[in-house]
């Protein structure tokens, strides 16, 4: 302590020693004005004030906001998916939904609800935010915080991110369902939103047709399988050549003869989505919404400009008023004639619809020689073998039905036949006339 005495002598030396700091001070200032450029200046006075009342933490935090730019994120898409599969049991508040083509129902997280993982011995933590418009301008902004100690960030960036991603994969293909992609659709049973008002829209396809039940020949069959799985593993061949990842199939024949059948098939094999054809029956003419040179361009253009597989069917009753340019390699790669119904196709039809399997019946042998010798689409006899449950009963109306149309088919041959004598005779008078 010291005495009363010695208060002014201490003052004193207080004040000058006050002074001399002061001065050094205003003395390093300018020096510093004067030798370090003014962004130095503000960034080293930021990092000090930083570190000061901010102490230091072993937290690292990752954010992953809903949209890149124009496009979705796809960690956000994928952590929205994996996370339903990691909701903690003390979560408070889940959010539920369903809509009426929906089959189950989906349950996520709610916002600002936290989530605990744990991957290879680390803790991470997930956190689900929203941020309200700021304007009517903008909309509810959406992202996904994960937090974990930032000693872990190369595990979790390289490893944790793509099991993530990978995951959210499996559990799409475990949940997938074919679509059908129509404009103007009025439902849309996407789980990200789109429909409702805009100009595409989707319903669930749950057309039943598969491999299994088409009335094809084996062989065709078989084919059309292979070339999928062919054209499906071949990705890096298709880079390694420099041609586009797409193939396209035509289908072409009859009404009636499976076309759309095959296409539900295809797509219940691959689980892909479809996109429903506009005008059925348009024709590519100047009168039309559809010109050649605007589907060459698509193909040529748009369609080969993606990246990933893409497979387009193309269909017709009358493949000879194709244009060729649409016809060669490169844009309607394999061609399928849809034939009339064959042997094979009856049978598969008669266990689809009359539980006919493994085993002949005794009408089999007419209705296979009627077959043979007669024009009929697997769509008529389809519709005959419905018109019974007793198969005795459907086959019988079959076979009568089958006559009917030999009969009408030959009597058409024969009405053809006198025409073209009648018109040959005709042509005969007439020429005599001209001669005499």
């Amino acid at each position: 302590m010291f005495s009363l005495s010695e208060i002014p002598q201490t003052a004193s030396t207080l004040f000058s020693a006050y002074s001399t700091l002061a001065g050094s001070m205003m003395l390093l200032r300018s020096f510093a004005n004067e030798l370090i450029p003014q962004q130095l200046r503000s960034y080293l006075c930021t990092t000090f004030y930083h570190y000061l009342f901010n102490p230091l933490s072993n937290n690292l935090t990752l954010v992953f906001d809903e949209w890149s730019g124009m496009s979705r994120n796809q960690v956000f898409d994928a952590a929205e998916l994996y996370l339903r599969t990691k909701i903690n049991p003390d979560t408070e508040r889940l959010k539920v939904s369903k809509t009426s083509r929906q089959k189950n129902f989906t349950v996520s997280i709610e916002k600002g609800e936290e989530v605990t993982d744990s991957f290879q011995n680390v803790q991470l933590q997930w956190k689900f935010v929203c941020k309200e418009p700021q304007n009517n301008h903008s909309g509810e902004k959406r992202y996904f915080e994960l937090s974990f100690h930032q000693k872990h960030k190369q595990t979790v960036i390289c490893y944790y991110l793509p099991h993530v991603v990978e995951r959210a994969n499996e559990i799409k293909q475990e949940e997938k369902v074919v679509k059908l992609y129509n404009r103007e659709c009025p439902y849309d049973d996407d789980d990200d939103g789109g429909g409702g008002g805009g100009m595409w829209g989707s319903i669930n396809l749950e057309h039943p047709s598969t491999f299994d039940t088409l009335a094809m020949d084996p062989e065709l069959k078989q084919m059309i399988l292979d070339d999928l799985d062919r054209f499906l593993r071949r990705k890096e061949f298709y880079r390694r050549v420099g041609k586009a990842w797409k193939r396209g199939y035509l289908l072409y024949g009859p009404p009636g003869t499976g076309k759309s059948s095959l296409i539900a098939a295809m797509a219940n094999y691959l689980s892909v989505e479809m996109k429903d054809r506009q005008n059925d029956g348009a024709s590519v003419g100047s009168n039309t919404k559809l010109t050649l040179s605007g589907i060459l361009n698509f193909i040529d253009g748009l369609w080969s400009s993606c990246g990933d597989e893409r497979i387009i069917v193309f269909t017709t009753n009358h493949k000879e008023r194709i244009d060729p340019a649409l016809l060669r390699p490169g844009r309607m790669d394999v061609h399928i004639n849809m034939s009339y119904c064959t042997v094979h196709g009856f049978k598969v039809l008669a266990s689809n619809y009359l539980g006919i399997k493994g085993k002949s019946h005794s009408l089999f042998g007419e209705i296979e020689g009627l077959i043979q010798s007669t024009d009929v689409t697997p769509a008529e006899v389809a519709e005959e073998l419905m018109k019974a449950d007793d198969a005795d009963v459907a086959l019988e109306g079959l076979v009568n039905f089958l006559k009917r149309k030999r009969i009408q088919a030959d009597e058409s041959k024969n009405n053809d036949v006198k025409g073209e004598e009648a018109n040959e005779v005709e042509h005969e008078k007439a020429k005599q006339l001209k001669t005499g």
